[in-house]
């Protein structure tokens, strides 16, 4: 049991700091993907988020191929959730997913900017 969250996050790929997802964002443009609920959302989320809440992503990403050469970082409130998001996303051709560990909490905890 102890073992099993380890294998969830290994399953999405690998996971970011704020500090190297900042700069995934600023130098490479990356695109940031909020998995959270709309509400959640709407109450503050990453600066150019993306809502796509995790339940709505399999029918949706096909609002995201788009973005399919860039680089993509998932997070959800606390970097729980989005290791299924990465490993879909991966599934459906995407090459560049991280995740951001931690999650919005994290984002929020190392007092970076957000949008409400």
């Amino acid at each position: 049991m102890l073992i099993w969250p380890m294998v969830r996050r290994s399953a999405g790929g690998p996971s970011l700091s704020t500090l190297q997802a900042t700069q995934m964002i600023n130098r490479d443009d990356a695109v940031v993907i909020d998995l959270r609920d709309a509400p959640s959302f709407a109450k503050g989320h990453i600066l150019g988020a993306r809502n796509v809440p995790l339940a709505e992503l399999t029918r949706r990403v096909g609002e995201l191929e788009k973005w399919k050469a860039k680089p993509v970082i998932v997070h959800c409130d606390t970097g729980n959730r989005s290791a299924g998001a990465a490993a879909t996303l991966r599934q459906r051709g995407f090459s560049k997913v991280y995740m951001l560990a931690g999650g919005y909490a994290a984002w929020q905890q190392a007092q970076l900017p957000v949008q409400k």
